[in-house]
């Protein structure tokens, strides 16, 4: 998700990330729980440690990309696909979520605490490839300060990294195939996408239908996403995993 993450501080260092929240000691999921209002949310201890942030997730077809109006530059999403595909024939479409932005609220007095609300939509893998890591890339954007304006043409999948640290304190790092869509080659540390078919997410019209609150199953897919990129990629039993924690960048 490095493009992506470029794209976000393009007003800053061309290489660096943009922080949303900062946690000394991560959200772990045990602290998980439900407001009046029935959605999850995360209690995460701020960077003084004063109060507690909540984190909450807001699913909706309002967060999707927007298409640009350029019919020409649209159209080069498939085209860039195609080619992508016929040199690579191990890589294959699917349904992310995407970020588009989020609300932050500072609180004040006794019953109101800090409040960061994440808003997801729908995108897919393919107009990731053909928008965030496109040689075209900086034409998708819109002039504007706010992160949600500038992205709103471009894919954005919200991504998931987890730093594993051995019983021994070593840090586990992996080198990615050479067959692969984005950065071949390259040392990363575990990581993909929470993945909406894995909560029985298809399309907002589906969302529709499902009776358990939508906003609960994206924030618990969160962990379980990158527990399952763990698992898959290095090989590890679940159950020797412990100390989760979540941090948001």
């Amino acid at each position: 998700m490095e493009k992506e993450a470029t794209i976000g501080g393009s007003s800053h260092d061309p290489s660096s990330f943009n922080l949303l929240v900062s946690s000394p000691s991560g959200l772990p999921p045990s602290q998980v729980l439900s407001t009046s209002l029935n959605i999850n949310v995360f209690r995460l201890p701020t960077i003084n440690h004063s109060s507690l942030l909540k984190v909450s997730v807001a699913f909706s077809d309002a967060y999707d990309r927007v298409p640009h109006a350029d019919a020409s530059l649209e159209n080069t999403i498939s085209e860039i696909w195609e080619q992508r595909t016929l040199k690579n024939n191990s890589l294959f479409n699917g349904n992310k979520f995407r970020y588009g932005g989020y609300v932050f609220h500072a609180g004040g007095g006794s019953d109101h605490e800090p409040h960061i609300c994440l808003h997801l939509g729908l995108t897919d893998y393919r107009t990731f490839v053909g928008t965030n890591l496109s040689p075209l890339w900086e034409r998708f954007l819109v002039p504007s300060e706010d992160d949600s304006v500038l992205c709103q043409h471009t894919s954005s999948p919200l991504g998931n990294g987890a730093v594993v640290e051995t019983i021994d304190n070593k840090i586990l790092v992996l080198q990615r195939s050479n067959n692969v869509g984005e950065f071949p080659g390259y040392f990363v540390f575990p990581g993909g996408h929470p993945e909406p078919q894995e909560i029985g997410i298809s399309s907002h019209q589906y969302v529709k239908e499902l009776t358990e609150s939508i906003d609960t199953k994206v924030s618990q897919e969160m962990f379980d996403s990158i527990v399952r990129e763990v698992v898959e990629e290095i090989g590890v039993p679940a159950s020797s995993l412990v100390s989760f924690v979540l941090t948001l960048i």
